[in-house]
């Protein structure tokens, strides 16, 4: 059975003693998950906020992001290496406001899968569709070109740790969501890709989440697809008892 996970990116939310806060009202919500809980708080957070969640058993600790560089002349950025000494365990790469505000293009986020998988981390990849795509039908092209550039170049060995998330790039933030069946759809179809890179047995085994504007609203309903594994939340992760119902919603 592949592993269920629901993992909330906190992106540029909350200061210190909030996140800490946030963390212990999770703990608290939250007793037997049916898969992984993964928190990404910002950098700043990341040491506080790991010394809490060690001590229970399907809580683990993310980055939203890394250098692709191991070290060097990079003001004001974070290394692989560093966020592994800080018992790091998954890095968030090629979010969609990565790739739009930042720029991010898959062959720098090889590099960047690369650097993760060298220091002993899970790469949670993203990949998904704007909505001029999705209108023209064109969705599935997209998303595979994604994956290709930036994570087919791997051997199955280290594909096995990729995490996907996908995340229809219109449905974050904006109040809309896809339909489970339209999650179930793209979800399907990168399966298919997968299958046709790596064979069937290593698709079949590949955990995707979904990531667009999952509430505990739809949670359990998307979850409930038959190739979604869980979810990649955003703003409802900053919320104690909307995060506890989502992660309730796993399969």
């Amino acid at each position: 059975m592949r592993q269920q996970i629901v993992a909330g990116n906190w992106k540029m939310s909350k200061n210190l003693e909030e996140g800490l806060e946030l963390t212990k009202s999770i703990l608290e919500k939250i007793d037997k998950p049916k898969g992984l809980v993964i928190l990404a708080p910002p950098f700043l957070h990341l040491r506080e906020v790991g010394k809490i969640i060690r001590v229970r058993k399907h809580f683990h600790l993310a980055a939203q992001n890394c250098h692709h560089e191991e070290k060097g002349a990079f003001t004001g950025e974070v290394s692989a290496p560093m966020l592994a000494s800080g018992g790091v365990e998954f890095v968030i790469l090629g979010h969609s406001e990565r790739r739009e505000y930042f720029k991010e293009k898959n062959a720098l986020l090889a590099q960047k899968v690369n650097m993760v998988l060298a220091n002993g981390m899970r790469p949670i990849f993203c990949c998904g569709e704007p909505l001029h795509i999705r209108d023209v039908n064109t969705h599935i092209g997209y998303v595979a070109k994604q994956l290709k550039g930036g994570l087919f170049h791997l051997n199955e060995e280290d594909f096995r740790k990729v995490v996907i998330a996908y995340e229809p790039i219109w449905a974050i933030g904006t109040g809309r969501t896809a339909s489970a069946q339209q999650a179930q759809e793209m979800h399907a179809a990168i399966r298919v890709l997968i299958a046709k890179r790596y064979g069937k047995p290593l698709a079949d085994e590949t955990t995707i989440l979904y990531g667009g504007s999952v509430n505990a609203a739809n949670a359990a309903e998307i979850f409930g697809m038959p190739d979604v594994d869980g979810g990649l939340v955003g703003g409802a992760s900053l919320k104690a008892d909307d995060f506890a119902a989502i992660v309730a919603g796993l399969k």
